[in-house]
């Protein structure tokens, strides 16, 4: 140890020693009261008061933060006005609200083909006489 901090810590035991004699530690002193600002609190927290406060209803709560579905007007004011839209963008309009997953979609139809005859009208006399033709006969 250096002689200067032997010298500090000498001092320091002189001065601790002249304390007064009835309070031994520091523990035991009187403490004084903490005095907390005002500020730190906040603006207007000292009063307890429900004056202005305005009781909201549960039910329009919930209501006001319900989804709104909107398509009823909307293709009404389509409708309504001197334009009117081909169906084709209507459809449109209708298949990008259904939504974007296969199972909002429904099933695609299937063109029906026109449905042909693979015989002819020759065909169909020839049938008719061999057919009739028995029956007669009988």
């Amino acid at each position: 140890m250096s002689a200067s901090l032997l010298r500090k810590g000498l001092e320091l035991l002189e001065t601790a020693a002249g304390h007064q004699p009835g309070l031994s530690s520091p523990q035991q002193r009187p403490r004084k009261p903490l005095k907390r600002k005002k500020a730190a609190r906040g603006p207007g927290r000292d009063k307890t008061t429900v004056k202005g406060k305005v009781t909201k209803s549960a039910i329009e709560e919930y209501r006001k933060h319900q989804a709104v579905d909107h398509l009823k007007k909307n293709l009404q004011y389509m409708t309504k006005g001197r334009f009117t839209a081909d169906k084709t963008i209507t459809q449109q309009v209708l298949d990008q609200n259904r939504g974007r997953k296969s199972r909002d979609r429904p099933p695609e139809k299937p063109k029906k083909k026109s449905e042909g005859t693979v015989f002819t009208e020759e065909d169909f006399r020839k049938f008719e006489r061999e057919y009739f033709g028995r029956a007669g006969a009988v």
